[in-house]
């Protein structure tokens, strides 16, 4: 076991899924929204990240082992340092700022990462590509999901009298 990768991947892991609970506000304003019949209940979100965050966690450490040069494990670092900044960005766009609208803008770029993840790191582990292949299909529905509720709630940012 190659502990630093070890524990920066559980670190990342850990930030991520801890921050992103505690930007996300069930609030009024959220209760408020239309939302499609199809969306999955709030409290299956949580555990849903949590294992999807560990699988991609477990590919960190995959990839940066596998990495044969220091090169390569800049490059490894530097996609999930992006995929990092993406993700942490979505849910104050949605729940803080209150714009679904922005948040789906940003989702794309995070849907980008999540896949970049899962075509780049096969160089370093095939294991590390495939382990990302959930984080990308919960991505890509949640990127749905958002969507449909830009669609049914549109438009944002309007001063309510």
């Amino acid at each position: 076991m190659e502990w630093t990768p070890a524990i920066i991947a559980g670190l990342w892991a850990i930030i991520l899924g801890g921050a992103g609970g505690a930007l996300t506000e069930i609030g009024e304003w959220y209760r408020n929204l239309n939302k499609p019949s199809w969306q999955p209940p709030d409290w299956a979100f949580g555990p849903a990240w949590t294992i999807i965050l560990g699988l991609s966690a477990w590919s960190i450490y995959r990839a940066w082992v596998g990495a044969p040069t220091i090169a390569d494990r800049n490059i490894v670092i530097a996609l999930f340092a992006v995929n990092f900044v993406l993700h942490l960005a979505w849910s104050p766009l949605f729940f803080k700022v209150k714009r679904p609208d922005w948040a789906l803008f940003e989702n794309v770029f995070l849907w980008a990462s999540v896949l970049s993840l899962c075509v780049i790191l096969p160089q370093y582990s095939s294991l590390a590509g495939w382990l990302n292949v959930p984080y990308l299909a919960w991505v890509s529905f949640a990127m749905l999901l958002n969507w449909k509720i830009v669609q049914l709630n549109a438009p944002f940012g309007k001063a309510t009298a």
